[in-house]
């Protein structure tokens, strides 16, 4: 199972249909997140809980097995949260999160953390709750956050609120967070959603059909193009025996350096070493 910092793709399941569970881990995701929350009728959450508990029991596989609790001023949250102290869960995402008390309710168990921003007060305490000792990766509600502030375009309204994560991430030392899902399917819509997301820092993407998880995870690896400009750049690196230099008439420096050195790790390429001119 990868570590939540090298998660590109987690996959929501809704809790009361546990016959999509295997569908949902075989789908190539990192990640699946059973969600005991929106997707599941109030009637059905606690047959949605004891679906998730006899999943969670059955353990194994290479895939991240994580539960969404209901927000923590909801009915559900203490059922929810008891839950997951006594389940083998590999995260709890927690819908709506809006403070370090919240977090802390659940943080009696040993499960890592995975505040999901998306509300107003959320994002005003954004910081806060990186920095939680228990929280593993920030998620954004991209969805939710659009109807808290009442934006009706997504693509401009939510780009402060979306950096705003990826700053409060590198500030409290988490992963790049996963940006929120794309509610269409089309697979246009899909790719240009994922590459935005990258663009702007983000690390991965929550997804909400098996069919986004392929176009995702590519989304988040590098290029060809760009692997073969990272090697380019760790060659005209080594040539100018640790000096600044240039290529295509652009200056190579140690940022650039390192952002190609980053380039070939993501990708797992044997060529991601670090450049013997690259200092620390």
């Amino acid at each position: 199972m990868r570590p939540a910092g090298a998660w590109h793709s987690c996959l929501f399941v809704p809790g009361n249909r546990p016959e999509r569970y295997a569908k949902a881990a075989a789908s190539g995701c990192h990640a699946v997140i059973v969600d005991l929350e929106d997707s599941v009728p109030a009637a059905d959450k606690a047959g949605a809980r004891d679906a998730a508990a006899g999943w969670l029991r059955e353990g194994g596989g290479a895939v991240a097995r994580l539960l969404r609790v209901n927000a923590a001023d909801s009915a559900d949250f203490a059922a929810d949260a008891e839950l997951c102290r006594a389940a083998a869960v590999d995260g709890v995402v927690l819908a709506k999160a809006e403070s370090v008390e919240q977090l802390d309710a659940l943080a009696a168990g040993a499960a890592p953390l995975l505040p999901l921003i998306e509300t107003a007060r959320g994002l005003a305490a954004v910081a806060a709750i990186a920095a939680h000792p228990r929280t593993a990766r920030l998620l954004f509600g991209a969805l939710d956050l659009q109807l808290d502030l009442d934006i009706e375009d997504e693509d401009e309204g939510l780009l402060l609120f979306r950096s705003q994560l990826v700053l409060a991430s590198r500030l409290a030392g988490l992963p790049p967070p996963l940006d929120g899902v794309t509610a269409t399917l089309r697979p246009e819509a899909l790719s240009c959603d994922a590459r935005r997301a990258r663009r702007l820092g983000f690390g991965g993407k929550l997804c909400i059909h098996p069919a986004q998880v392929a176009a995702v995870n590519a989304a988040f690896l590098p290029s060809e193009a760009q692997l073969a400009w990272a090697r380019r750049v760790c060659a005209a690196a080594e040539r100018a025996g640790g000096g600044a230099t240039t290529l295509d008439g652009v200056m190579v420096d140690l940022p650039v350096l390192r952002r190609a050195e980053r380039v070939l790790a993501a990708a797992g390429a044997e060529q991601a070493r670090t450049c013997r001119f690259s200092k620390p």
